[in-house]
């Protein structure tokens, strides 16, 4: 079911497929719920998948501006998704922004989470609450350099970004397509940084999230990337992690069956818990 979601505030892509445990996933930066289609080719239609995107991308619309840029205000729009898809326990899933956003839904407590997948989400307010002074440079002196050149008019600014995630000459490899959506939707990207940049995340806050989660990253993607969501799965009190192998930031996309077989197995595994709890 292809739809939209009619919000006074804007509307908010939409879009169910399959049957199943209910898996909402959230896309990164400069994508729609699109990017997550080889993934759900994977699951084999074993799951019910829905599918959304962020603030100011496909045809969501933007609600924060220059002098808002919080990320409650992507958690809000999530919330109408979890509403949308339906009274049941829900499995959330994120990549790389939407990761991010993931987190921040699950920190407001939401009671229709079975379950958190967070893969590769930036966390640079994380690395500064461990004192990670080096590995939160690296974050730094990507974004500074990259606002400074969007600034300037360089059209491809968003390339910079890219290529700190996926390795260099990664935006260049990119379909012309895939280029052109970076290129036109840097600015909201720039907003996306400013999110989360401005979404602290206190080390006790993190210890009450207390559902199943997974937080996986590549193993030849960005030290500090890794080194990140490292200490995220060490804060959050029951989660697992994961690196794929050989995969870098845009995993769902080049490591699309390993990612499906992660999120597969940890799904069943949080219904599976729940049951012998008693609590389904």
């Amino acid at each position: 079911m292809i739809g939209m979601i009619e919000d006074g505030r804007g509307r908010i892509d939409y879009e169910e497929f399959g049957r199943g445990p209910t898996i909402i996933f959230l896309p990164g930066s400069c994508s729609t719920g699109a990017a997550w289609r080889p993934v759900m080719s994977a699951l084999n239609g074993r799951f019910r998948c829905v599918t959304t995107s962020l603030l100011g991308y496909g045809g969501t619309a933007e609600r924060r501006t220059a002098d808002d840029a919080s990320i409650a205000h992507e958690v809000d729009a999530i919330e109408q998704v979890i509403a949308r898809a339906g009274g049941g326990r829900i499995h959330l899933v994120g990549h790389s922004f939407g990761g991010l956003v993931a987190l921040a839904v699950a920190l407001r407590n939401h009671r229709q989470l079975a379950s958190l997948t967070v893969l590769e989400a930036p966390l640079p307010e994380l690395l500064r609450e461990y004192g990670e002074t080096a590995h939160y440079a690296a974050f730094r002196q990507l974004t500074d350099g990259y606002f400074a050149d969007f600034a300037a008019g360089n059209a491809e600014a968003v390339a910079r970004m890219i290529d700190f995630y996926g390795g260099a000459g990664t935006f260049a490899a990119w379909p012309p397509r895939a280029r052109a959506y970076a290129v036109e939707t840097t600015a909201v990207n720039t907003r996306d940084w400013d999110s989360a940049y401005g979404f602290p995340l206190a080390r006790t806050a993190l210890a009450a999230v207390d559902i199943p989660a997974l937080v996986a990253w590549g193993g030849v993607s960005h030290r500090s990337v890794q080194h990140a969501n490292a200490l995220l799965c060490e804060a959050l009190p029951r989660a697992t992690a994961a690196s794929i192998a050989g995969a870098a930031h845009f995993m769902i996309a080049t490591h699309a069956e390993q990612v499906a077989r992660l999120i597969a197995r940890h799904v069943l595994d949080a219904d599976a818990a729940e049951q012998r709890s008693g609590c389904l």
